[in-house]
């Protein structure tokens, strides 16, 4: 495309782009005023006897479980960098990207992407001795895995029907299972593309991008799958035993879209707002918000409690190092 019908475009979007600004902020507002009142409706509903009740007789073999569970999602997730060192060609060894990716997971599930999934594996990797552009090209790939294995564990379990919308939602059960469809329709897309195009290369802003082999993409896509099933696995262990693992996997799947629409990090009170919402029907309402506070506490502040001492750590060695190299 020429360079001057690319400005000729951009300067035509200003107008709309302007309005919009003016817009987001109270719309923004709106939105979050809606969610609070969403939750205290929500919480006014909840027996909180019965959650406080229910979070002081989980079982120390439960917690155990979960917590085992939770460590092998950080490590799955911390090994999608893994794939990245294979794709950058860079000689680090798996014991330096490991603690990267779990710091970072940890710091991107309470602090937002900007600063875990960003900011955090750019501090990281560049005292690694990694150039800004073989981070980038690390991220996109994390990125990649990431929605990628979304999109193939999503777009089974809703197309499969596992999970019923109730009555009176938008969404219908049918919709959902069109939406597993294309979901499963563009994953495949995505490996005939590494398969089959004959460019393999992009640059955007700078950045180049190269298509993966056919075997890294099966590869991602088995790992960011991967994943999303440990995390729903964590929250079924928490949750009421007659509970279905699939129906726990599709409500933790239809949350995460939530989660990312609404920018919260840690996307609090979404996840229990949905949750409850499909699944009160199933379970009561205050067991399962007693799950998903139990889930919140094991996979999300304790790692980052853990992360943060790991990250310190990692400071007080580079200073270290910075001094001892200081000429005398």
């Amino acid at each position: 495309m020429p360079h001057a019908e690319v400005h000729s475009t951009t300067h035509a979007e200003r107008p709309g782009k302007s309005r919009w600004s003016r817009w987001k902020r109270p719309l923004t507002m709106l939105f979050f005023l809606a969610l609070i009142v969403l939750l205290t409706m929500l919480a006014q509903r909840i027996e909180w006897d019965e959650v406080f009740h229910t979070l002081a007789n989980f079982k120390s073999r439960t917690l155990v479980i979960a917590a085992g569970l939770t460590l092998l999602s950080f490590l799955v997730y911390a090994s999608f960098d893994l794939i990245g060192r294979t794709y950058i060609r860079q000689d680090l060894t798996w014991k330096q990207i490991l603690p990267v990716g779990v710091i970072s997971y940890a710091f991107n599930l309470n602090l937002s992407a900007w600063v875990g999934g960003i900011a955090m594996r750019y501090r990281l990797y560049s005292r690694l001795g990694v150039s800004k552009s073989n981070i980038a090209k690390i991220l996109g790939l994390s990125l990649a895995t990431n929605w990628f294995g979304y999109m193939v564990i999503a777009g089974t379990v809703f197309s499969s029907g596992l999970v019923r919308m109730p009555p009176g939602w938008k969404l219908s059960t049918g919709a959902l299972q069109g939406v597993g469809v294309l979901l499963l329709l563009v994953s495949a897309g995505y490996l005939a593309a590494c398969r089959f195009s004959r460019r393999r290369e992009w640059a955007i802003r700078g950045v180049e991008i190269n298509l993966p082999s056919l075997r890294m993409a099966v590869l991602q896509l088995a790992l960011g799958a991967l994943n999303w099933s440990l995390m729903a696995a964590v929250i079924f262990t928490l949750l009421p035993s007659k509970l279905d693992y699939p129906l726990v996997l599709g409500v933790l799947l239809i949350s995460a879209i939530a989660g990312v629409i609404t920018h919260i990090p840690a996307g609090l009170g979404v996840l229990e707002a949905v949750f409850v919402a499909l699944l009160q029907h199933e379970a009561s309402r205050g067991s399962l918000v007693a799950g998903l506070l139990a889930y919140r506490a094991i996979y999300f502040i304790l790692p980052l409690l853990i992360t943060l001492v790991m990250y310190l750590l990692v400071e007080a060695k580079a200073k270290s190092l910075r001094i001892s190299r200081k000429p005398k």
